[in-house]
């Protein structure tokens, strides 16, 4: 059996008793309930079989949008022992976009909510889709009923290091949804390396070793939760706490509970809004990851000063998995606010200019990466893969950075988001970091809109903090002229109630562009 077949490493790290707790439902029908490394096993099995019983082309395409669930996670496991490529959809999408996946992947089998299936059946069958399943959160749905008809164990299919094991489409925030295609050889290589670089300890009951425990809050139609949170718990054999939904007071209440928890920033705002959030806690908890999105300054610094912890900020992306990561260890160094710290071990880094030559530390350009973690393409699209690497394969991600002296990266922001204005380069989180100090703003967002003199113009929107008066538009406009050149200053500040962002928390920057694309051409 090939070494790096994804699902014989995570099965291989099962601990050796299978009556151990794998997962806990903290939330949902039920809870709590306990699943054992057997049931991961058995469960998984018997919907391999299912799969395997309508004898589907080899590396068929299984297409999944359903709500949280254990069953959910089985069924993802269940796909790679089968042989076949998983294809995650957020729970939000409606329709239109369902259509759009589904006439582009061409899934064999589709599996939805029982709510849902009158509409997504229908979708399916007119694209060629051959079978449509359901997966209920309540244990229910034809899915499960069909596989418990199979058999409880099942040899794994065969596969090799290139072969596809995930395809995971972008958000499409700027136009087509691209379908990232990962490798087994993408996701073990990754999962192994943050295995190592965060320390996850593994159970040793004969050592008298607990091992870690992880809050699950993510949703599992993404990376963050798929496959760095569920891989790093699997991979080590160590038990989750699994909400189905995040719920801050929930959440803070087992914190007692856990070892590591993973989040996004917006988490870790709102457990900071309950009174609970303490440092007592937090005294079990041994590593807060935080990802997907920026994080603060202030949330960064409101976190160590309330439970004692200083969060570890990482950096990666659908098509690349993890690419950096704050040091874990303390003897590797600090955890840095506003970086995203170090390459991963094995995972290559640069930020270069606009002709791909190599920037110094301190100088900000575009990023690219090389590793065994890069993925292997966008599905159908070699004319948007070809443009996606450089001529010597490196990966170009879009993002815009600078490595400080000592190596630590910080992201400054998306190429497609850098404002020109006026013949000038603006780098938009350059000026949110100074818009985030100033007194009454939460957060910030600065994007670019015509303008019939500059191109563009900086135009920036702010949420106001909870609590105190609404900060004055022209106050912050004349804050931010004496701090930073005249070209970056907003020629307009906008106050609203919250930003628009998307399932993982990332502001959809696209929006407020479109919201404020006439406000100096009307």
């Amino acid at each position: 059996m090939p070494a790096n077949h994804l699902f014989d490493a995570l099965r291989a790290a099962f601990p050796a008793d299978l009556d151990a707790i794998a997962v806990e439902t903290a939330d949902g029908p039920g809870a709590p309930l306990a699943y054992r490394w057997r049931d991961l096993d058995r469960g998984s099995a018997m919907i391999a079989n299912l799969l395997a019983s309508l004898e589907l082309p080899p590396a068929s395409r299984i297409a999944v949008q359903v709500d949280k669930s254990v069953e959910a996670l089985m069924l993802y496991l269940a796909v790679l022992r089968a042989g076949h490529v998983y294809l995650p959809l957020n729970t939000a999408y409606q329709a239109g976009e369902i259509g759009y996946f589904v006439g582009d992947a061409e899934p064999a089998v589709l599996v939805c909510t029982p709510a849902a299936f009158a509409w997504v059946s229908t979708i399916a069958f007119r694209a060629g889709t051959g079978h449509v399943f359901t997966l209920g959160d309540e244990r229910s749905g034809t899915l499960l009923e069909r596989a418990a008809f199979h058999a409880d164990a099942q040899q794994p299919v065969p596969r090799r290091d290139d072969d596809l094991a995930a395809i995971v489409y972008t958000s499409g925030t700027t136009g087509r949804s691209k379908g990232a295609m990962l490798t087994h050889g993408n996701l073990l290589s990754n999962a192994r390396a943050l295995k190592d670089f965060w320390d996850w300890r593994s159970p040793d009951p004969a050592q008298g070793v607990a091992g870690d425990v992880l809050i699950h809050a993510l949703p599992i139609f993404h990376v963050h939760g798929l496959f760095v949170a569920c891989h790093g718990a699997l991979l080590a054999g160590c038990r989750m706490i699994w909400f189905a939904r995040f719920d801050a007071r929930a959440v803070v209440a087992r914190l007692r509970d856990a070892t590591v928890f993973m989040g996004v920033p917006t988490m870790y705002v709102r457990m900071l809004a309950e009174p609970a959030l303490t440092r007592e806690s937090c005294s079990a908890m041994r590593l807060f990851i935080s990802g997907s999105a920026p994080l603060l300054i202030e949330t960064f610094r409101d976190w160590q000063s309330r439970s004692g912890h200083v969060i570890l900020e990482r950096y990666g992306m659908s098509e690349t998995v993890m690419l950096t990561s704050n040091p874990c260890r303390a003897t590797d160094g600090e955890r840095r606010g506003g970086s995203v710290g170090r390459p991963l071990p094995g995972v290559r880094v640069r930020v270069v200019d606009d002709q791909d030559h190599l920037l110094a530390a301190g100088q900000t350009g575009h990023v690219q990466v090389k590793g065994p973690n890069v993925f292997k393409g966008y599905w159908r699209m070699p004319e948007k893969t070809a443009d996606a690497f450089t001529d010597d394969m490196w990966f170009r991600t879009g993002d815009v950075g600078r490595f400080d002296a000592d190596g630590y990266l910080a992201i400054v922001g998306r190429s497609k988001d850098l404002i020109i204005s006026g013949g000038y380069n603006v780098y938009p989180a350059e000026v949110e970091a100074l818009l985030d100090e100033l007194p009454g703003v939460a957060e910030s967002a600065v994007v670019g809109v015509p303008h019939p003199d500059f191109g563009e113009a900086v135009v920036a929107v702010v949420v106001p903090r909870a609590g105190v008066a609404a900060p004055d538009p022209q106050a912050l406009i004349d804050a931010l002229k004496g701090r930073i050149a005249g070209y970056k200053v907003p020629k307009r500040v906008l106050v609203a109630p919250e930003l628009p962002r998307n399932a993982m928390g990332k502001v959809q920057k696209n929006l407020l562009r479109d919201a404020q694309r006439a406000l100096f051409t009307a």
